[in-house]
């Protein structure tokens, strides 16, 4: 079971569960508002929904670098994963990414019958399982297959729009039944906040991926150039966030409460200071969780100043 533990990689859990809670609360927030009602049980089922996308998707790049021997030729030990050190077999993986496939798919299916079905809305039914089949083979095709995305560069931006605009906007519809395109705003700050975890995780392993032939984006623009874009992706979410509460009027209505997420601008400054003074590649191990907590954060005071009053 501890086995099973360390490869669900639990630290990664608070990013995904970032999408779905600024998306949800931002919701909760314009649907009472205007008189309306939020049902916290569709929150509750989305958040699990991710999750098991999470931990699927863990799974899935376990077994896929394991089998292809990337994760074999990481120099430090520790970072090696369940396959590729022989704690979990390459099948008991295969049958866990399936089993996860299809827990993942039932409990999709569960909350859109929540969120849709049982209101009618079956053109949104269907278009949103159709949406959790692409997130389920998301999940999946990093890196298994014959020709993963993630060994092709394309991971960032999979993971920006996986974690940033589906997981955003998604959450938001399921809730209001409508899309606003200010949303793209809270959407591309947490997007891009993900893209900036996956760019460290790639950081870190880019001598060993270079050695695997995994051309991640960070392989391609090589560190320096890569520490760039990692400091460009940490730099604009807390802006984009601010011109949504600007463009949706808080600061003229007296709502500065809706602004305390701007108290992480701070620690974010911080962060992007120590990120940029790493030389080793294996010394940004720790910054992943950092960037993921903060993400968590950030989602966490939004939601909390624009849900402040309701």
């Amino acid at each position: 079971m501890k086995d099973w533990i360390s490869a669900a990689r639990l630290r990664t859990l608070p990013l995904s569960m970032s999408g779905i809670i600024l998306g949800s609360f931002i919701a909760r927030w314009r649907i009472l508002e205007n008189g309306g009602t939020w049902d916290w049980k569709i929150f509750a089922m989305a958040l699990v929904v991710t999750l098991l996308y999470q931990i699927l998707s863990n799974f899935a790049n376990d077994y896929g670098d394991g089998i292809k021997g990337t994760d074999h030729l990481r120099v430090n030990e520790a970072e090696k994963r369940a396959v590729a050190s022989g704690r979990i077999t390459a099948t008991q993986m295969r049958n866990a990414v399936i089993l996860f496939s299809i827990l993942s798919l039932i409990a999709t299916i569960a909350l859109l019958y929540f969120a849709f079905f049982k209101e009618n809305l079956m053109n949104e039914f269907y278009t949103f399982v159709g949406l959790g089949i692409a997130c389920i083979l998301a999940a999946i095709g990093y890196t298994i297959g014959k020709k993963p995305y993630g060994y092709l560069g394309l991971g960032d931006i999979m993971v920006f729009i996986f974690f940033g605009l589906v997981s955003v906007c998604g959450s938001y519809f399921l809730f209001t039944k409508h899309f606003d395109w200010d949303m793209l705003l809270p959407a591309t700050a947490v997007g891009l906040l993900s893209a900036a975890v996956l760019n460290l995780n790639n950081m870190r392993d880019i001598e060993s991926d270079a050695a695997s032939g995994k051309k991640t984006l960070a392989l391609r623009l090589g560190f320096k150039k890569a520490m760039v874009y990692e400091i460009i992706l940490l730099q604009l979410p807390l802006l984009l966030m601010l011109v949504f509460m600007m463009m949706n009027g808080l600061h003229t209505q007296g709502k500065y409460y809706a602004f305390i997420f701007f108290i992480l601008m701070l620690p974010m400054t911080a962060l992007r200071r120590k990120i940029m003074q790493v030389k080793e590649p294996r010394e940004l191990d720790p910054f992943l969780k950092q960037v993921g907590i903060m993400t968590l954060t950030m989602a966490i005071l939004v939601a909390a100043g624009l849900n402040y009053f309701n």
